[in-house]
C-alpha cells in the first residue's frame, strides 16, 4: 500500500487583480518526490512553492500535511534582518537542545558562522539559508532558485546532497543542468494551471510543445467552427425558429470560450544588433599579473582575443574571475603586464549585482532617462540602437505590461528585473558584450533566447556564469580560475573543459595555495585531533578501489562520447552517456576530497 501523500493542495486559486494566477491547482507530494517545478517568469512559480509553505494563503482551497511531518524552505531571497551572524540565522528556531544541527549544517555548507550577516556576500548568504534548511530535519524541502550565487563546485555539492536525501523536495531552478540531474517529476505552472509530468526536466520541452500544438490546432478548429456559424447567423434562416436559437446560443457559448482563453506569454524580443565591426584583434593580454593584500589573483597569464569569440570564465566564488574580466576589459589596471585593446570596441555590460537599476524608480524611468538612451525633447520614447521607440511598446517586447511600466523597479521579481537589464543593454550598439552571471532568475525559454542572440551575435562576448548548460551552448573558448592565481584556457564550453582534464582545486585546495593563514576546516580539524573509528578505517581502504571504479568508468564514457557520429545517428544515447559522465565526474571529486580528508586525519592522528 503506497504510503500517504507528505503535501497535499487542493482546488487553490489566487488571484493578484486580472487574470488569476492560480486557478483550481491540484498537487501532492509524495515521500521520495523529485519534483521540478517550472513556468515561465511571473506565471505563479514562487507563490505556489510559498503557498506549499504556509507563507502564503490562496484566496481558496486546501493545504493539508499530516500531523508529525514537517516542511521547509528555502526562499529565493532570504531576510537576514535582525541577526547579528550567519550562525545566528541558521540556527533561529532550533530548540536550544537541537542547536548542535545549526554546526552541522554550517560544516556541511563548510561556512564560519561568525561572518556578520550585513557583510556576507550573496553566496554565502545562499550557503547560510542551505545550512538552515539541512538543519531541519524536515520531510519535504522547498527550494526558490537554490543554485543561485553558487559556484559551480557548491552546485555540484548540492546535487550530491539532494540526490542522497531522504526528504522529499520540490525545486525551482533555471539550471537545466542542476534540473535534469535531480528531477523525476515535473510540475509547469502556466496560466494558472498546475500540470504534472512524471517525468523528469529532460522531457518537459517536448512535452511542453506537444501541448502547445495541441491547443493551436483547437484553437484553430474554434475559429473555423466561429466563422461557420457566425455566417449563418448573418444569412439567417426564418424557419425551425426554436433550432436557429439553439444555434445562436451555442454562437455565444463558442465566442464565450474564445473569449476566456487566455493566451499564452510571447516569447521576449531579444536582439542584440551589433554596432559596426571591431578590428579583428579585440584584446591582446600578456603576461597580466594583479594581487590584492598580498594574495595574487591573476598570476603571469596571457590571452589573444580574436573579434566574434566567445569567451566563459569559470571557477569557484572568490577565484578571480570578475578580476579578470576588468582586467582584460582594461576596467581595472594590472600590477604588471601589458593589456591592448582592438580597435572600434563597442561594449555593454550585463552586472550580476543590478546596480545598474534604482529600485526606487519607474520601469518608465529606468529607459527613458538613461542618458545614452534618453530621447531629445521625448519624455515617452526610449533610442534603440539609433531609432526612436515608444517605451511601452519597448518594454513590451521584454513581456512588461502597461500597468508595469509605470510601476517602481523594487516590485519586479528576479527574473523581471534581469529582464529590464536586458531591456537597457540591448538597446544600445555594440560589439563587445559582457555578461558577468547573465543566468540567475531567467525563465528557461528567455535563456533559450539569450543563448540564439549570442550565438548569432556578430560581435566578442564575455561570459562569466556558473551555468554548465548555458557556457556550453555558447562558448567557444573556456577560462578555468581556479582560485591559485593561475588561468588555464581551454578549447569549447564546460564539458569540452572537463572532457580536457580541466578540474577545480576544490574550496580546501585553493584556500591553502592562496594563503597559508587559512583558517583551517573545521571538519578536518577535528578530524585531526582523534583516530579514525573503525567505520572510518574501512571506508579508507574502500575509496581507493572506487576511485579507480570511477575512473575506469568516466575513461569508456569518454571513449564512448569521442565517437563524431554518435550525436547524429543516436542523440538519446549521447544524451544519457553526457549525463552519466558528469554524474561520475561529480562522484569522482567528492571520493578524492573524502580519500584526502580522511588520509590526512590518520596520518595526523599517528
Amino acid at each position: 500500500m503506497a504510503a500517504p501523500p507528505l503535501l497535499t493542495l487542493s482546488d487553490i486559486t489566487l488571484t493578484f487583480g486580472g487574470n488569476p494566477l492560480l486557478e483550481g491547482a491540484e498537487l501532492s507530494v509524495n515521500p521520495g518526490d523529485r519534483i521540478g517545478l517550472v513556468g515561465r517568469n511571473g506565471s505563479g512559480k514562487s507563490t505556489l512553492l510559498k503557498i506549499m509553505a504556509g507563507q502564503v494563503a490562496p484566496d481558496s482551497g486546501t493545504r493539508f500535511v499530516p500531523p508529525g511531518k514537517r516542511v521547509a524552505y528555502l526562499e529565493q531571497d532570504p531576510d537576514f534582518t535582525g541577526f547579528d551572524t550567519l550562525g545566528d540565522f541558521v540556527r533561529a528556531g532550533l530548540p536550544e537542545d537541537e542547536a548542535y544541527r545549526a554546526d552541522i549544517g554550517l560544516d556541511a555548507v563548510r561556512l564560519d558562522g561568525a561572518i556578520p550577516a550585513a557583510a556576507a556576500s550573496g553566496g554565502e548568504r545562499r550557503r547560510a539559508a542551505l545550512a538552515r534548511l539541512f538543519a531541519d530535519e524536515a520531510d519535504v524541502w522547498l527550494l526558490d532558485e537554490p543554485t543561485n550565487h553558487l559556484d559551480i563546485e557548491m552546485i555540484q555539492w548540492l546535487e550530491t546532497q539532494l540526490r542522497q536525501s531522504r526528504a522529499a523536495f520540490v525545486l525551482i531552478s533555471h539550471d537545466r543542468a542542476f534540473l535534469r540531474a535531480l528531477t523525476k517529476t515535473t510540475l509547469w505552472v502556466d496560466r494558472g494551471t498546475v500540470r504534472r509530468l512524471e517525468q523528469g526536466f529532460g522531457a518537459f520541452e517536448n512535452w511542453r510543445d506537444k501541448i502547445y500544438d495541441e491547443e493551436d490546432q483547437a484553437r484553430h478548429k474554434l475559429g473555423r467552427l466561429i466563422k461557420a456559424e457566425s455566417r449563418w447567423a448573418v444569412e439567417g434562416i426564418s424557419g425551425r425558429r426554436k433550432r436557429n436559437m439553439g444555434r445562436v446560443r451555442r454562437l455565444q457559448d463558442m465566442r464565450a470560450e474564445r473569449a476566456a482563453d487566455i493566451r499564452r506569454a510571447g516569447a521576449a524580443k531579444l536582439d542584440l544588433g551589433a554596432a559596426p565591426k571591431s578590428g579583428k584583434r579585440v584584446i591582446e593580454a600578456e603576461n597580466l599579473t594583479k594581487a590584492f593584500d598580498g594574495r595574487v589573483i591573476v598570476n603571469d597569464f596571457s590571452l589573444r582575443v580574436a573579434r566574434g569569440e566567445r569567451i566563459a570564465l569559470v571557477g569557484p566564488n572568490g577565484a578571480g574571475k570578475t578580476t579578470l574580466l576588468n582586467l582584460l576589459t582594461g576596467a581595472l589596471p594590472p600590477d604588471s603586464g601589458k593589456l591592448t585593446l582592438g580597435t572600434g570596441l563597442a561594449a555593454v555590460t550585463f552586472d550580476q549585482t543590478r546596480a545598474q537599476l534604482d529600485p526606487d524608480a519607474s520601469l518608465w524611468d529606468s529607459l527613458t532617462k538613461d542618458g545614452d538612451l534618453a530621447v531629445s525633447g521625448s519624455s515617452d520614447q526610449v533610442m534603440v540602437r539609433g531609432q526612436p521607440r515608444h517605451v511601452v511598446g519597448y518594454l513590451k517586447d521584454f513581456l512588461f505590461s502597461d500597468a508595469q511600466a509605470r510601476g517602481p523597479v523594487r516590485a519586479l521579481s528576479g527574473g523581471e528585473k534581469a529582464r529590464l537589464l536586458l531591456a537597457r543593454i540591448l538597446a544600445r550598439e555594440s560589439n563587445l558584450l559582457i555578461l558577468d552571471e547573465p543566468t540567475n532568475d531567467l525563465d528557461v525559454e528567455t535563456l533559450d533566447l539569450l543563448q540564439e542572440q549570442i550565438a548569432e551575435f556578430d560581435g566578442t562576448v564575455l561570459l562569466v556564469s556558473h551555468d554548465r548548460d548555458f557556457i556550453d551552448r555558447v562558448a567557444t573558448t573556456t577560462l578555468l580560475v581556479p582560485g591559485d592565481g593561475s588561468v588555464t584556457v581551454y578549447a569549447g564550453g564546460y564539458s569540452d573543459m572537463i572532457a580536457q582534464g580541466g578540474r577545480f582545486l576544490g574550496r580546501d585546495s585553493a584556500q591553502a595555495k592562496r594563503t597559508k593563514s587559512a583558517t583551517p576546516d573545521p571538519v578536518k580539524a577535528k578530524a585531526a585531533r582523534t583516530k579514525l573509528s573503525y567505520a572510518q578505517e574501512r571506508r579508507l581502504a574502500a575509496l581507493p578501489d572506487e576511485i579507480a571504479r570511477l575512473e575506469a568508468e568516466i575513461a569508456k564514457l569518454h571513449e564512448f562520447l569521442a565517437d563524431p557520429e554518435l550525436y547524429a545517428t543516436a542523440p538519446a544515447k549521447f544524451a544519457k552517456a553526457s549525463e552519466a559522465l558528469e554524474e561520475r565526474e561529480t562522484a569522482l571529486g567528492a571520493a578524492e576530497e573524502e580519500w584526502l580528508t580522511l588520509e590526512e586525519a590518520r596520518e595526523a592522528a599517528g
